[in-house]
């Protein structure tokens, strides 16, 4: 449901060259006030993102005759993110994906996490990233949040200080720059969770993807890597010829490929396409790693169908604390963790 702003409460917020709305959206559960910022650009695409959680509520993108249509699942409300949303359009922190057990020594020291999956921890734990008030300010034309996560938050190590940048570009590009530091030696994995649905509504097997990645790490009945690294090809993991997804479950850390020399670092690793509306979705990573879900959890009961969204999650692999030779999620005082994502939309 397209979600109206009142007019009386939408004030201006940005820049001479482009303008950023901002708008009521209730309160959080201690009663804090929310608020909602709308970004726009030429092509009329609109994308609204509430400083609870980060989270992007709607993006309104045209198909191939100009319509427009909600290609995210999100809530009109901000109370019925509280306690019920399955990530929808969250910011995901400090450490997405699962760690096992919810353990990881560092430099000597055992931590437990909270454990909010099963016996495992899962996205930044009960009250992640997702879960939090964040400061809000318009910066030119970028909407930027900031948290500064407690030591002990969640039994992460560190005060660790988070900036998230979101900016819209006349190319159909949402982009989520991270940037976070740290007095204690702490795992950082960010990512965005946003739930993509390029017809609107309905199912999302007859999308069609491809995907950058001759490798994938299996999982243990927990969802937890086996600490492999398998081969694609011969598999249903193997996106390198584009095809659509079907009826396969996933939830799946895919490794992509290396850059080539002379290749920027941010690159596309990801393209979707939807046959009936034409429209294309792009994600630009350079991260090592990308979870596909494809809604397997999604019963109906949250107005969304069954496999009636889809997520791709750029990320370091999942337990990375716990695994010694996958690439490290470890930042220490006097370094800068940074890492830019993109959702790109278009139309083909």
């Amino acid at each position: 449901m397209r979600r109206e702003c009142p007019s009386s409460d939408v004030h201006l917020l940005s820049s001479k060259h482009n303008m950023i709305q901002s708008a009521p959206f209730g309160h959080a559960p201690d009663g804090t006030p929310l608020s909602l910022f709308t970004l726009t650009n030429a092509q009329g695409m609109e994308v609204r993102i509430t400083n609870y959680g980060g989270t992007v509520t709607h993006i309104f993108a045209p198909d191939r005759d100009g319509r427009l249509a909600n290609v995210t699942l999100g809530f009109d409300t901000a109370a019925e993110y509280f306690g019920r949303s399955p990530y929808f359009g969250a910011l995901i922190g400090r450490c997405g994906n699962r760690i096992a057990g919810g353990r990881f020594t560092l430099d000597g020291v055992q931590h437990q996490l909270c454990v909010n999956d099963g016996a495992n921890h899962l996205h930044g734990g009960a009250q992640g990233f997702d879960k939090v008030v964040w400061g809000a300010a318009v910066e030119g034309e970028a909407l930027v949040l900031r948290y500064r996560s407690p030591d002990g938050e969640q039994g992460y190590p560190g005060n660790l200080d988070v900036q998230a940048r979101y900016t819209l570009g006349d190319d159909g590009a949402l982009t989520v720059a991270f940037r976070a530091t740290t007095d204690r030696a702490t795992p950082v994995n960010l990512t965005h969770h946003a739930y993509f649905n390029l017809a609107g509504e309905g199912s999302i097997n007859d999308h069609e993807m491809w995907i950058d990645a001759p490798h994938y790490t299996p999982v243990d009945d927990g969802l937890i890597p086996t600490g492999e690294l398998a081969p694609v090809a011969g598999t249903p993991f193997d996106f390198r010829t584009p095809r659509a997804i079907g009826e396969t479950v996933y939830d799946h850390n895919f490794a992509l490929a290396a850059p080539s020399a002379g290749q920027a670092p941010l690159r596309c690793m990801v393209r979707v396409r939807e046959p009936r509306s034409g429209r294309q979705l792009e994600v630009l990573t350079h991260q090592p790693g990308i979870q596909f879900y494809s809604g397997n959890f999604l019963d109906g009961s949250l107005g969304f169908p069954y496999r009636g969204g889809f997520c791709l999650e750029p990320q370091h692999f999942p337990d990375s604390p716990n695994q010694p030779h996958f690439p490290s999620v470890i930042l220490r005082p006097g370094e800068v963790y940074e890492n830019t994502l993109a959702f790109r939309l278009s139309r083909y």
